[in-house]
């Protein structure tokens, strides 16, 4: 065997595509290159063809090496086999415990497998069986074997029970839910700190839910960045995600922050008057000087001595937390010592167990406990603002916004080690909207260690996420099928591969920790896939994603009856302009500004003009667009016009009950081309717009009395 056909035949093996079909419909070619720096990342040499054989004659032998495999996820209905390997010959016995204590009888199947050699040994193989009736859960299994000599050995498994459908999700069957999508950095309030906060998210959600009927509001992604400035201006590149950004605390709904002195909580409302003109203000958000005067200000209110009942509470999410959240507290502690670059954390605070950093969690015992106390506070926020959905009569409530993955070097890639992939990092190949593809800077779970640890931190992040959330949108949810794996080499986003993940566990184990959150689940599935993506969600219940402007097919615009039913469906997505602006192409001109476009100008223009008018005409056979519509009434026909979809979830962007034309973010940019994630809500005028504002704003009422119209017609 020739040393590029091992290598291909290793990386197949190991999920790793050899070639794949891009947006373009051409199968593309990927590089030896390219596929040994993502094997590599993996933990495979692949310098010889004899490293690449070895590595092959590795992957047959590792699971006969094994008593037990490290986890099993079964679906509920399902019986699920479980291969248990011993000394051929050697009896075995295995059990079973729920995790509320109760055993669970696992039966042997009779099925017979030739022992395998393997390191000189005969091994044999044993099949047993997770019944199709056992509970949903995270259940114990274990195996037990006496070799000749009477040496007793014995091994764990982690057994995950998931459903077979979701059932949050089945439960919107009874009629068609709208809701409303917001970054919520960007809505500011009379009470904000130049920054939409958790109490800006509190009030939104009352007056969506109160005044204007919505089901439930999608925010962005609210994960932690670093404790320290210049903010990462991209709620999609966090430090974790698992615990949540400070940036957004309002100070004031704290409630320690009544009993600081006469004196303190003065110089809390004078930081807070400073923000009056940045509220105002409709230019770039400054999300650096907000974050310096409310940690000075956190820091004031954390010094407040709690009462009994508060400190119980503060210590129980403690307890709930775990080493999770105090590691990510000695992270915090340390970046704020240590600068991203710092060779610090190549050595002496390489990871959370060196002696180094072992020492320094008594050195700043106090700084750990103020990071921790700073999560206990967005907890009890979070879950404020949840209950004023709930209150307000949304049936969902506050939907959170799941971030594809986290930063290099960041409190996720330092406290989970090996579980992310070093080396290379995340993005999209080409496509008609990116087409030079998208680098996200992100490394990627490491699919062997990711299972070798029961899934155990992909289920932390996940709980913590829905603790109070009324539903998940889970970002880029095909990386849970497969991601683009960029090298850290590689010339550009192009040169890079995909990765395959075991989809069943991942979307398993999500739909498992909604149901037990009772929680609606939608996936982000636009970009290039294989269509048994969508059915496989279908299948699991879960929802899907459609936005108008990307549903077509060869023939033109698919009509939205014909769109998907279990899909959250919506004009734009905050990866293009507001739909007043994308109506006036303002995508393409900043595109060509930017330099990223293929295409001449010109035929860019055309081509999207023409697919803009297809869809146009789709609203004016149903009659609900006019030959002389303006602006606004050609926006609120488009939303009337996803309305006739059979979608179960409806989504209006905040900027387009309001106006706005400029886009939040565009892809394949950086700060230094575009103001990506900094653009404060405004309306058609460019005038500031605040959460106050949305009460009785004209132009949102229009579009809410516009769209209740249409579901009255139907």
């Amino acid at each position: 065997m020739d040393y590029s056909h091992a290598l291909r035949s290793l990386a197949r093996r190991l999920g790793t595509s050899t070639s794949y079909r891009g947006w373009d419909d051409a199968e593309h070619t990927v590089s030896d290159e390219t596929l040994q720096q993502v094997l590599a990342a993996r933990g495979y040499a692949t310098e010889s063809t004899e490293d690449v054989e070895r590595a092959l004659a590795d992957i047959d032998d590792a699971p006969w090496r094994r008593l037990l495999p490290p986890v099993v996820v079964a679906t509920q209905g399902t019986d699920t086999s479980v291969w248990v390997h011993v000394p051929h010959g050697n009896p075995v016995e295995v059990s079973m415990v729920s995790e509320e204590g109760e055993p669970i009888e696992v039966p042997q199947a009779d099925v017979w497998f030739d022992p395998r050699e393997v390191d000189g040994r005969l091994i044999g193989r044993a099949t047993f069986v997770v019944p199709a009736d056992a509970p949903l859960g995270w259940h114990s299994l274990t195996a037990t074997t006496i070799s000749e000599d009477d040496t007793v050995r014995t091994s764990d498994a982690v057994v995950v029970v998931t459903p077979k459908s979701l059932s949050p999700n089945a439960e919107l069957a009874d009629r068609q839910r709208t809701g409303l999508l917001t970054q919520l950095y960007s809505v500011r309030s009379q009470r904000s700190w130049g920054i939409g906060d958790l109490g800006d998210l509190e009030d939104l959600s009352d007056i969506a839910g109160r005044v204007h009927g919505f089901d439930y509001l999608l925010v962005n992604p609210l994960h932690a960045d670093r404790p320290t400035t210049p903010v990462e201006a991209s709620p999609y590149l966090p430090t974790t995600r698992r615990f949540f950004n400070s940036l957004y605390i309002r100070v004031e709904n704290i409630r320690e922050a009544a009993m600081l002195s006469q004196e303190q909580f003065g110089k809390v409302r004078s930081a807070a008057r400073r923000f009056d003109k940045a509220n105002k203000r409709t230019d770039k958000l400054k999300r650096d000087a907000t974050f310096t005067a409310k940690l000075r200000a956190l820091e004031r209110v954390h010094k407040v001595e709690r009462s009994p009942a508060r400190e119980s509470s503060y210590r129980a999410f403690i307890e709930r937390e775990g080493s999770g959240l105090r590691d990510f507290a000695v992270w915090s502690a340390l970046a704020e010592k240590f600068g991203p670059h710092d060779s610090a954390w190549t050595d002496r605070a390489a990871h959370p167990r060196t002696d180094f950093v072992i020492e320094q969690r008594t050195k700043l015992a106090e700084r750990i406990d103020f990071h921790m106390w700073l999560q206990w506070i967005c907890d009890e926020q979070l879950a404020a603002a949840q209950r004023a959905a709930l209150d307000a009569g949304m049936d969902i409530g506050i939907m959170h916004d799941l971030a594809v993955g986290v930063a290099r070097g960041g409190a996720d890639a330092w406290a989970l080690g090996d579980v992310l992939a070093s080396g290379v990092t995340v993005g999209a190949p080409p496509d008609n909207f990116n087409q030079q593809g998208q680098n996200w800077n992100q490394p990627p779970w490491d699919p062997d260690r990711l299972r070798e640890l029961a899934y155990i931190p992909y289920r932390d992040m996940l709980r913590t996420i829905l603790r109070h959330a009324g539903g998940i949108r889970v970002d880029h949810i095909l990386g849970l099928f497969r991601l683009w794996w960029i090298p850290q080499q590689a010339d550009n986003a192009g040169g890079g591969t995909y990765v395959e993940y075991d989809h069943e566990a991942l979307i398993g184990i999500l739909a498992l920790e909604a149901e037990r959150a009772g929680a609606v689940v939608v996936g982000e599935d636009l970009g290039v896939f294989e269509p048994r993506v969508q059915e496989y969600l279908t299948e699991r219940g879960i929802l899907g994603t459609s936005i108008l402007w990307f549903e077509a097919d060869d023939s033109g615009p698919i009509p939205p009856e014909q769109y998907r039913r279990l899909c959250l469906t919506s004009v734009t997505t905050h990866d293009l302009p507001p739909t007043a602006g994308y109506l006036a192409g303002e995508h393409i001109e900043l595109r060509s500004r930017l330099g990223l476009l293929e295409r001449d100008l010109d035929a860019e223009k055309e081509i999207d003009a023409v697919q803009r008018e297809a869809v146009l005409d789709l609203a004016r056979e149903r009659g609900l667009l006019t030959a002389d519509a303006d602006g606004q009434e050609t926006v609120e026909a488009l939303h009337r016009l996803v309305q006739r979809s059979p979608s179960l979830l409806i989504g209006v962007a905040l900027v387009d009950a309001v106006g706005e034309h400029r886009i939040q973010n565009q892809p394949g940019t950086d700060e230094t081309q575009y103001g990506n994630w900094k653009v404060p809500l405004a309306d058609a005028d460019g005038k500031r717009v605040l959460v106050d504002d949305l009460v009785d704003h004209p132009r949102m009422v229009s579009l809410v009395h516009a769209m209740a119209t249409e579901s009255t017609d139907r």
